[in-house]
């Protein structure tokens, strides 16, 4: 292993490079493949693409009120929910594989799991568990039934990290002065939610699938929303991670993060219906800090990998509802990061809205890497606040590292029927672009979540002889330094050196490693970084 000669030197000049690391969070699977499918079709088996004509029964148990005893509801009954019923804190509801739980149209029936209840409602792939409209196949429409609200203890970025749920409900949610983020509010697999989704006034909606503060400790997967009358799935807060989303024919949003989440989340798909959308402006991705934009913490910084969002415009000549928008609308001092993606077929592919969204993409907080933007009016948002001008955001999406890129037509991303509403496959075509390409490593996330590198800076870069690494440290600081080539293996380290607080610079010599792409991995304290390196 060659020696790096380190060195500390005065700190004379640095400019900003946005920071990266290496995804290891086990919640991630390393697949090879960009979008939400590989070879394999994880939808298979327990989805519904025509829940309108399934006939579901006559419920003959009608539950309304509190829940205040732990109870199970199994397949052998058919449950109505009347009016919101509300699992009581300390009581856990389970639902056995199979159940069938409808919700009530006259009085929006909606199930609430308030703070410091649990759901374990655990399908299976050949039995899961469906929340329905109690209407006749035939009859359904969007917002029969409210939907299924989850309330937790993990932090939230509201002041007194405490609020009301949206939508009428009483509950509260976030962890007010004792917060747990790694909070379980049970299990939900394998379930199908259909016709939900109340918008009973603007800003007061109950969605497919709420999260409020819901904790880590959370586990939500394999769920597929139909039909939600608002978004399919709205986070409020809070840390859970899913995985297996589908978000299908919804009204509003698909996926909307808001009030300070920061959740992990892979696989996830969402198809459009041509015909319908919210008067609000429906997009694949919503996302804000808060409300106002503002700068409390935690900042919406969730991570999303792995996402396909097919929207409603199949061609260029598609006839598409007016109120639909964007595939991605990033705003209001939003910091997510989404990786190895495809979003196809809206009116708009990005647009990073506002001052305070575009700072964070300048300096490496928001991130969009390895993705592609496909099929659009137009690709990308002319922005109408903030700083960025005409040009800014694609120049800012089309730069090299980050890996993205723009196709013009939905065909060329050779995804087998992607926009079929009655019987999609999402698995990509022998060889299609989609099934290559993922990266694992991306800018923007901290394995720890700590603060204690505030500045990176690597110059010159490409490089010949020899590299400087600026490093700004919030607190005195053991630092390691790693090199790693562009297959993931060691090529040198340093010996872990004490560092004050401020900024040391440090020298790397690299005349003797070949030519190519290497990771500079730097670790400070726990917190572990990396920033690519090109030797020439």
């Amino acid at each position: 292993m060659k020696k790096l000669l380190l060195t500390a030197a005065i700190f004379i000049a640095f400019f900003t490079l946005k920071l990266s690391a290496q995804i290891t969070d086990p919640f991630f699977e390393h697949v090879d493949y960009r979008g939400a499918f590989g070879t394999t079709d994880w939808t298979s088996g327990w989805t519904n693409w025509n829940p309108q004509n399934t006939n579901y029964g006559t419920p003959d148990i009608t539950v309304s009120g509190d829940i205040t005893t732990n109870t199970t509801w199994t397949a052998s009954h058919t449950y109505l929910l009347s009016g919101f019923v509300y699992i009581k804190s300390g009581v856990t509801i389970t639902i056995e594989p199979g159940t069938v739980i409808q919700g009530d149209k006259t009085s929006k029936g909606t199930l609430i799991i308030e703070k410091g209840a649990k759901i374990n409602a655990i399908g299976t792939s050949s039995n899961p568990i469906i929340f329905t409209s109690n209407v006749a196949a035939g009859s359904r429409d969007y917002g029969d039934w409210g939907g299924i609200i989850l309330c937790g203890k993990a932090q939230i970025n509201v002041p007194g990290d405490s609020a009301l749920i949206e939508g009428g409900p009483t509950s509260y949610y976030g962890g007010a002065a004792s917060p747990e983020n790694t909070d379980n509010s049970g299990s939900l697999k394998y379930i199908r939610i259909e016709y939900p989704g109340v918008p009973l006034q603007p800003n007061q909606e109950i969605n497919g699938l709420t999260m409020g503060g819901v904790g880590s400790g959370t586990s939500v997967d394999y769920v597929q929303v139909s039909y939600s009358g608002d978004d399919s799935y709205e986070w409020f807060g809070g840390t859970v991670s899913p995985k297996h989303l589908i978000a299908f024919r919804g009204q509003d949003d698909d996926f909307d993060t808001d009030y300070g989440y920061t959740g992990k989340l892979q696989f996830l798909v969402s198809l459009r219906d041509p015909n319908w959308a919210d008067v609000s402006g429906s997009n694949g991705f919503e996302s804000d800090n808060d409300a106002s934009g503002s700068t409390n913490t935690p900042q919406t910084k969730p991570t999303f990998s792995n996402v396909s969002v097919f929207g409603p415009k199949v061609t260029s000549s598609t006839s598409i509802n007016s109120n639909y928008k964007r595939a991605l609308h990033i705003r209001r001092n939003s910091a997510l990061n989404v990786y190895n993606s495809i979003f196809a077929g809206f009116p708009t592919g990005l647009y990073i809205d506002g001052t305070a969204s575009q700072g964070n993409a300048n300096s490496g907080l928001l991130n969009i890497e390895n993705s592609v933007i496909a099929g659009m009016g137009a690709f990308f948002d002319v922005p109408t606040g903030g700083t960025w001008t005409a040009g800014d955001e694609r120049a800012w999406f089309l730069f090299a590292d980050r890996e993205n890129d723009t196709i013009a037509d939905n065909s060329s991303l050779m995804i087998s029927d992607p926009f079929n509403l009655s019987a999609p496959n999402f698995k990509p075509l022998s060889g299609s672009q989609m099934l290559i390409g993922s990266i694992w490593y991306v800018s923007g996330i901290s394995e720890t979540g700590s603060n204690v590198v505030s500045k990176v800076a690597i110059y010159p870069n490409p490089c010949k002889e020899s590299v400087n690494i600026s490093l700004t440290l919030t607190e005195s600081s053991k630092v390691k330094i790693e090199l790693y080539d562009i297959s993931g293996r060691l090529i040198s380290a340093t010996k872990e050196t004490s560092m004050n607080e401020g900024t040391q610079e440090i020298k790397i010599n690299t005349q003797d490693i070949n030519k190519g792409f290497y990771f500079v991995n730097i670790s400070a304290s726990g917190n572990k970084i990396s920033q690519k390196l090109i030797v020439q």
